[in-house]
């Protein structure tokens, strides 16, 4: 039981106080005694900025997580050539139940829990004028872990019932130590989805709502409405997607968000590398600067670091002419993820409009904006024509999201909610679902291995 690192607290360590400016003005703590940190309001709130540097490792919102996705739900558009042999499992649909990848991304993942976990079991601390963003981005950062692992560990929600599919398990207590009568199981799909729910839905209340000029880094309450209406489209709820997505292009737009004047402009890089302020149609982002933060995506796909992902011809011959995104490649190289401090781009503005376009489509709706209205907002930044509605399909629709959120970690969820198969792959092929790690199964026996491992 002493080897159950899934509920070892580890974020203490990371955790940064704050002087005069609560949000922004931050002070790196060596070591901080757990004991200690939760005592007074300055502490919670110094861990609560403890937790996005973990939400951020490179296994998690880092980048890997996203690239695994990827990497898993490509049949013709990627190639892997790296060493590392890791993905080159995930990217056959080959992965072993010791796939080191795959454990950290669920060990990342339930260190955000455990730390969103402890930010809310010391919320009597934290002063009333502080307490309610307190808890709405440690429940942003909690369910966007859960909603991620759930997607990743378990089968689609459109897969077989989620009622009783076995999801991940649902931990809402810190925990420091662990005896052999808190070994968990594993929460059903549904369950998993309605707690990650839960939580975005309180975020949406209790986050704060920035405007651009504030150059704010944590979650926002826009931030919280997008990833729940995320959630709610992969399950094929479109009226609350729609509804989440609504809120959150309204947020953003009326404090001074929208797209940039280009799509380039979108991933802004430098030579030398430098950190760059989050865009104009960043909702949320991770930070990477000299000192700390990582960018996987850059690890990985910059021909200017290990350079292993290349894109192929067939991804190409899916531009429309004179589409400006094809202009952000290198040859075989995307240009997306050049800048070495480059923040890691979890929510877009352009995937907002995106969603409410294909929701409004779907409903028959003009939620805030007609869907080809939508849509041309993402075409004429590509510098390409206006359609007309009678142009608009859902094919289309489909098309410029994946054009436009191509390799920023969409591929496998969305062919999974689609149900597109994946070559020659069923969409719901267990060979699509990363395995319960074999050194928590080996710690937990109540933790079920997934289906065909």
């Amino acid at each position: 039981m002493k080897n159950k690192i899934l509920y070892i607290i580890t974020g203490l360590v990371l955790f940064s106080m704050y002087s005069c400016d609560k949000r922004l003005d931050t002070k790196p703590a060596s070591s901080i005694d757990a004991t200690d940190v939760f005592k007074t309001s300055d502490g919670v709130i110094g861990a609560l900025k403890g937790c996005y540097p973990e939400l951020g490792s490179g296994d998690f919102y880092g980048g890997q997580l996203f690239i695994g996705a990827d990497l898993l739900g490509d049949s013709s558009d990627l190639n892997w050539s790296g060493t590392y042999e890791q993905f080159t499992q995930i990217h056959n649909k080959s992965i072993p139940v010791s796939n080191s990848f795959v454990s950290g991304t669920w060990l990342a993942g339930y260190r955000v829990i455990n730390d969103a976990n402890n930010i809310l079991a010391n919320l009597d601390v934290v002063t009333e004028a502080d307490r309610d963003y307190v808890e709405g981005e440690a429940k942003f950062l909690r369910g966007c872990a859960y909603f991620d692992l759930v997607r990743m560990f378990a089968k689609a929600w459109n897969d077989g019932d989620p009622n009783s599919n076995p999801g991940v398990p649902i931990i809402l207590t810190p925990t420091t130590t662990v005896d052999e009568s808190s070994k968990v199981k594993r929460n059903t799909v549904a369950e998993v989805y309605a707690q990650a729910i839960s939580d975005l839905t309180t975020a949406t209340k209790k986050c704060i709502v920035p405007t651009f000029d504030d150059g704010y880094i944590y979650a926002s309450r826009m931030a919280a409405f997008a990833m729940l209406a995320r959630v709610y489209l992969q399950q094929d709820d479109y009226a609350n997607a729609l509804s989440a997505e609504n809120s959150a292009i309204n947020m953003a737009v009326n404090n001074g968000y929208h797209l940039t004047a280009s799509y380039a402009a979108a991933f802004p890089s430098s030579d030398p590398p430098k950190y760059i302020q989050n865009t104009t149609e960043d909702i949320f982002t991770i930070q990477v600067n000299a000192t700390s933060g990582v960018n996987e995506f850059n690890t990985y796909y910059s021909e200017n670091q290990r350079g292993d992902i290349q894109v192929n011809d067939h991804f190409f011959s899916l531009y429309e002419s004179g589409d400006d995104r094809e202009n952000l490649y290198d040859g075989e190289y995307t240009l997306k993820f050049e800048n070495y401090y480059g923040s890691v781009r979890i929510i877009r503005l352009a995937e907002l409009y995106l969603t409410r376009a294909e929701c409004n489509f779907r409903l028959g709706s003009t939620v805030g904006a007609t869907p080809v209205n939508d849509i041309n907002k993402i075409r004429e930044r590509a510098k390409l024509p206006d359609l007309s509605a009678n142009d608009l399909t859902l094919d289309v629709i489909l098309h410029e999201r994946a054009m436009e959120l191509s390799f920023e970690g969409f591929t496998l969820h969305d062919e999974k909610r689609l149900e597109k198969n994946v070559g020659n792959i069923a969409w719901n092929s267990p060979s699509l679902i990363y395995p319960i790690p074999q050194r928590e199964i080996y710690a937990n026996p109540n933790l079920t291995q997934n289906e065909g491992y």
